[in-house]
């Protein structure tokens, strides 16, 4: 079995071993490849001629085709027919990769025909003096090129999609190494970059490759790359102080890849692709705390700015179940500036449903509107029921809802709008569930790359029974680890029975949490501790940055960095009413293994 790799550099093996020098001959082995790629894999020994031996008179042309087809016989045997003035190749007498390339790319395995891609095809292969071949050849490049190109970005689509950023990197690189002015592989690493949280980043590469195109190209760069770059410019810029991103141990500090989360990724944003074709639709998440609804739904957000979409989000604690939920004007200042038409809850207004949709109606003809409500268990059955007016009045809009909630409690009103998904609104409904023992493994060695196999299966088993399976917990204590806790001096199993995150004390945790929450709180940087003490202490369900300026003494430039740098770790979550912790335990913790009763005590009287 002859079998040749095309897509890159040719690499030619017989039963397995290197092809011999002879066979390797230009002529021979163009001919072979010429005859794998003809249609019904045939050609006239004219045709051959012309290609290979143009030169010659047609004597010593028809001797060489002769030579080179009694070489190609010798390893082909009776699959090489040379019957009358035909040259055929039987079927499967060649493998080629680029026949295993066209069926993983109809089967949509993206991964698969990607791994098969090592350059041009026929990348550096010539044969002199047959310009009748080498055209052939230009037009065969031209083909892959295309097709590769198209599977390597697809990959990278398809990665992202999942939430795997390292998984993007591989196909864009050999992408841009095959098309180095590829403006579709340039913007997958922009969004690959802007997805990490890497503005800078994706700014840079995009700089760089603008300055490129310039001096190479001299045209300009396509609308889309520039709208998207300009996107980036106007994204948010996180003000971190410099140590907010490596602890005084040298380890940097990284927020944890999306794991075991891939199907409801791809499902959302599916839904929201959907959406933007002017079909509303709704999605609902649903999790117990700490399972990851909410960074859930940020990547979806994300990839929705990037998109060119608008984004606005509100969160809901459980006061809110005692009052209808703020016209949406009313929480986007910069939508009642520009929708003046349409009155907030601060003047006599119309109901909350008119409001809502006059707003949308007109924001989704400029662009695509993504809404998410997080923490909805708490919303009042008003509200529910204007969310769900919405999708029927705006049936025909660029808008998703996505509504995120834990299981407990249970509103009757959201059961009812869940039920509609399917029959009267588009949309899809997904539950996280806990991490086994193979995610948490996969967060290990992605949080503790040095460990070894055995080292990483103990961690894994131990920080599953630590956390039980809590992704937030699991990620904690991974990165407590990578601080120096040692797990072999701490104890205890979580959760106990039908107990949720929510429903634990801090007395209820194992060492290894609390433990886990002690270190990371002390990686932080001076003025975060100081913010994040604030909001402990203060407690409630959501502290304004005012309130968090005054009791932790921080103002200016010293608060929004300190605020950032407590969102971009993940212990509060933001926004424009305030600010609220991840899960309540931690907060918990923090206010009762973190803070003195002197401090404490400072703190309250320094709020306003």
């Amino acid at each position: 079995m002859i079998s040749c790799q095309a897509l890159g550099p040719l690499h030619v093996t017989v039963n397995g071993k290197r092809a011999p020098k002879q066979l390797m001959w230009r002529r021979n082995i163009a001919l072979l490849l010429y005859l794998a790629r003809a249609p019904a894999r045939r050609c006239t020994r004219d045709h051959a001629i012309g290609l290979f031996w143009a030169e010659k008179s047609d004597a010593a042309a028809r001797q060489s085709l002769r030579e080179a087809t009694s070489t190609l016989r010798r390893y082909l045997g009776d699959e090489l027919r040379t019957e009358g003035d035909q040259l055929e190749l039987a079927a499967g007498a060649v493998e080629l990769d680029t026949e295993q390339f066209d069926a993983r790319v109809a089967a949509h395995d993206w991964g698969g025909a990607t791994a098969l891609v090592r350059g041009e095809f026929a990348q550096g292969f010539k044969v002199p003096k047959t310009s009748a071949f080498e055209d052939w050849l230009l037009v065969e490049r031209g083909h892959w090129h295309r097709r590769t190109m198209d599977a390597l970005i697809a990959h990278a689509e398809e990665r992202l999609d999942a939430g795997d950023l390292l998984g993007v990197d591989k196909p864009v690189t050999l992408a841009l190494r095959i098309d180095p002015l590829s403006e579709r592989a340039l913007r997958a690493v922009l969004y690959r970059h802007a997805i990490a949280g890497d503005r800078a980043g994706a700014l840079a590469a995009y700089k760089k490759f603008a300055a490129r195109v310039g001096k190479e190209r001299g045209t300009p760069l396509e609308p889309e790359t520039v709208a998207l770059a300009e996107r980036l410019r106007n994204a948010r810029l996180w003000r971190l102080p410099v140590r907010a991103t490596a602890t005084d141990a040298g380890v940097e500090w990284r927020r944890a890849p999306l794991i075991a989360r891939e199907a409801e990724l791809v499902k959302l944003l599916g839904c929201w692709r959907d959406a933007r074709t002017g079909r509303a639709a709704l999605v609902v998440i649903e999790a117990e705390a700490g399972f990851g609804k909410t960074r859930l739904a940020e990547e979806v957000v994300a990839r929705a700015v990037f998109d060119g979409g608008v984004a606005l989000g509100t969160r809901a604690v459980a006061a809110d179940r005692e009052q209808p939920l703020a016209a949406l004007a009313s929480v986007a200042g910069e939508w009642a500036e520009r929708f003046p038409t349409v009155r907030t809850a601060a003047a006599p207004a119309p109901n909350l449903v008119t409001a809502l949709t006059e707003i949308l109606r007109v924001a989704t003809k400029e662009h695509p509107v993504l809404l998410v409500c997080d923490d909805a268990q708490w919303l009042d059955g008003e509200s529910f029921a204007a969310l769900g007016a919405l999708l029927r009045n705006l049936a025909r809009a660029p808008l998703l809802l996505v509504i995120a909630a834990t299981g407990e409690p249970k509103p009757p009103a959201l059961a009812e709008l869940r039920s509609r998904i399917g029959r009267d609104v588009r949309g899809v409904a997904v539950r996280l569930q806990p991490f086994t023992v193979s995610e948490i493994h996969a967060l290990v060695r992605w949080a503790l790359p040095a460990y070894k196999p055995a080292q990483a299966e103990r961690a894994s088993r131990r920080i599953l029974a630590d956390s039980g399976g809590n992704p937030l917990l699991a990620v904690e204590i991974c990165h407590a680890v990578a601080q120096g806790l040692d797990l072999g001096l701490t104890d205890g199993a979580w959760p106990r029975p039908l107990t949720t995150l929510d429903q634990t004390m801090p007395g209820d945790l194992p060492d290894t949490i609390v433990r886990a929450i002690r270190v990371a709180f002390h990686c932080l940087t001076a003025n975060a501790r100081a913010a994040l003490a604030a909001a402990a202490v203060l407690g409630g369900e959501r502290v304004t940055a005012k309130r968090l300026g005054a009791a932790s003494r921080l103002k200016g430039a010293a608060l929004d960095a300190a605020l950032d740098e407590l969102e971009w770790r993940r212990w509060l979550v933001a926004e424009r009413r305030g600010y609220t912790f991840v899960a309540r335990i931690v907060r918990d913790v923090v206010r009762r293994d973190m803070v003195t009763p002197g401090q404490a005590q400072r703190i309250l009287d320094g709020r306003e």
